[in-house]
């Protein structure tokens, strides 16, 4: 494994450059560049709406006793998660990454207050404000594209599927902001320990077990708790586990039925957020690396058949995709320039997934890991030059942030120091930044 890199010294010897330090100040110059980029935009034109570039939020500096927990918490998971990660039975691990990232989402949302856990869902601009609009599901897929313009913010950039959930929770008495932000966080905690189902499946149990703290413990935390894009990342990310599972079983009917299921929970991914699309890529890859057609038939066979039934009740996704992509490119994206977003979201990302993810990914060299890391940057870069997410990807690209933190399990050496950078950071991120969401 290519560890370092040599570079001369003026006494003629030589300085050895880790690999995973290359990729850290890779990371380091895109943030940097993405911040100077956003705040010479921000001082021409406020309304671009990136007052902390390049993250969407206000600059607030909020350091008192409501972080404790999560000081605590990180000091915790720096001590404990590594060996934990190698000694507990795959079960009590996935349970365990699960747990981990849902405490630490809460605990770092927490620090503003307990109320800022739910009060992100509970604006006009959310979708919880389009529930009441709801009289039958049937009328509102039916109108939904052409009433499109008059709903709030969110729900215009999105499907119809996530008001759906809303307004069942809301059915069976669960409504509100706070049931709301409940179901967001643990679906979105659900990405990390589906990631880590995926790599077992791909690359082996070893890799799997180095790669859970730092999917458990991510900066994205921030916006896991509590954006709904967190939800999109859990739901996306548990059917391209299911689709790997399938993909690498060994028994036909077993990949069959794993194949459809994966399909139908990438279906129902789709249709709360046109941004999954983009990782059907990491779908492709595999059943390219595997030559396993027929799972991969599977999978898009279940995806059809949920987007056929949402068709058959007036909602037919591409139609959705494009009046969302009008509205889009008709507000603030055109105050947003394509060229200069390029890099900005990328930086804003770049925070989210943290230094960690560059450095492993500098010193990866398995092929069989990289069949989902380089899928998943695939994937991004297409979200970045499609240009319908021009800023606000810290939360946005939620998606991809299981997936490229995996590459975090090449860094062998210095594992601690790496996974307290990535919470450090996250810390850093929630007591300096008022995020909206």
């Amino acid at each position: 494994m290519l560890a370092a890199r040599t570079l001369p010294t003026p006494r003629g010897r030589t300085l050895a450059l880790p690999a995973g330090w290359i990729g850290a100040a890779i990371w380091a110059v895109v943030v940097v560049a993405g911040h100077l980029l956003g705040a010479s935009l921000v001082a021409g034109d406020r309304l671009v709406h990136i007052s902390s570039p390049p993250l969407v939020g206000i600059p607030d500096v909020r350091i008192g006793a409501a972080l404790l927990p999560a000081v605590a918490l990180a000091l915790a998971a720096v001590r404990w998660a590594p060996p934990l990660a190698a000694r507990l039975r795959w079960s009590a691990l996935l349970v365990a990454t699960w747990a981990a990232g849902a405490a630490w989402a809460v605990a770092l949302a927490a620090s503003a207050g307990v109320n800022a856990i739910a009060a992100p869902l509970a604006t006009r601009y959310e979708y919880l404000a389009a529930v009441p609009r709801v009289d039958a599901p049937g009328n509102f897929l039916a109108g939904f594209v052409a009433a499109l313009p008059t709903y709030p913010t969110h729900v215009k950039g999105h499907p119809p599927g996530m008001v759906l959930v809303l307004w069942l929770l809301d059915g069976v008495g669960l409504g509100g902001a706070e049931a709301a932000a409940a179901l967001v966080i643990g679906v979105g905690a659900l990405a990390a320990p589906a990631a880590l189902v995926a790599l077992r499946a791909v690359a082996g149990e070893d890799w799997a077990r180095r790669a859970a703290p730092f999917v458990a413990f991510t900066p994205a935390a921030v916006w896991i708790a509590t954006s709904a894009d967190a939800l999109f990342a859990g739901v996306g990310a548990t059917g391209l586990a299911l689709a790997a599972l399938a993909l690498y079983a060994d028994e036909t009917r077993r990949a069959l039925a794993l194949g459809l299921a994966a399909g139908v929970v990438l279906g129902a991914a789709l249709m709360l957020s046109y941004g999954i699309a983009p990782l059907g890529a990491l779908v492709l890859v595999l059943a390219i690396a595997r030559r396993a057609w027929r799972p991969l038939v599977a999978v898009a066979a279940g995806v059809a058949s949920v987007a056929a039934a949402f068709a058959v009740f007036g909602f037919w996704w591409p139609d959705g995709l494009a009046a969302t992509s009008d509205l889009y490119h008709g507000g603030v994206a055109a105050r947003r320039p394509y060229e200069a977003f390029l890099l900005i979201s990328l930086a804003a990302f770049a925070l989210a997934v943290g230094p960690a993810a560059a450095a492993g990914a500098a010193r990866l060299r398995d092929r069989r890991v990289w069949l989902l890391v380089g899928a998943a940057l695939i994937s991004l870069a297409a979200a970045d030059l499609s240009g319908l997410s021009r800023g606000e990807t810290e939360r946005i690209w939620l998606i991809f942030v299981p997936w490229i933190g995996l590459a975090a399990a090449a860094l062998v050496a210095h594992r601690r120091s790496w996974l307290a950078a990535q919470l450090a950071l996250a810390l850093a991120l929630q007591a300096g930044v008022r995020s909206p969401w």
